[in-house]
């Protein structure tokens, strides 16, 4: 049967090895260890999680400690102040308590996430980037 190191099992599920490995310390996705004492996921559980994860069903929900689908860690939960909307990109600006932060996005992300001012959203900046969740 084929297994998936965590590593691998990340890079499938498009998220980072912490939060697979976060993942499988709650209990949400079984792991074992190999031969040589990594831990790794069995294909067909992978398989299962995958497509539960992208339903949407489970606990995945958007908590502190583990937001939905995302990897990015530094969450800032604000208000969106501003959004400046072009033919295809969009600035929306976000005021988390003292921090303001811009984020450039696709005008469809905008609409599809029913971003406008006043509503609430949080910023997740990794590296450069910054993330738009609206909750």
């Amino acid at each position: 049967m084929r297994t998936y190191t965590i590593g691998r099992a990340a890079a499938l599920l498009g998220v980072s090895p912490d939060t697979v490995r976060r993942w499988a310390d709650a209990g949400r996705l079984a792991t074992r260890r190999d031969d040589h004492g990594r831990r790794v996921v069995e294909g067909p559980v992978l398989a299962a999680f995958c497509v539960d994860l992208a339903r949407g069903d489970g606990d995945g929900g958007d908590t502190e400690d583990e937001p939905a689908r995302t990897s990015a860690r530094n969450a800032f939960p604000g208000i969106v102040t501003a959004i400046t909307l072009g033919d295809v990109v969009a600035q929306v600006e976000i005021q988390a308590g003292p921090h303001r932060l811009v984020s450039l996005v696709t005008r469809e992300a905008v609409e599809e996430l029913g971003l406008e001012v006043g509503a609430e959203a949080t910023a997740r900046v990794k590296a450069t980037n910054v993330h738009i969740d609206r909750p």
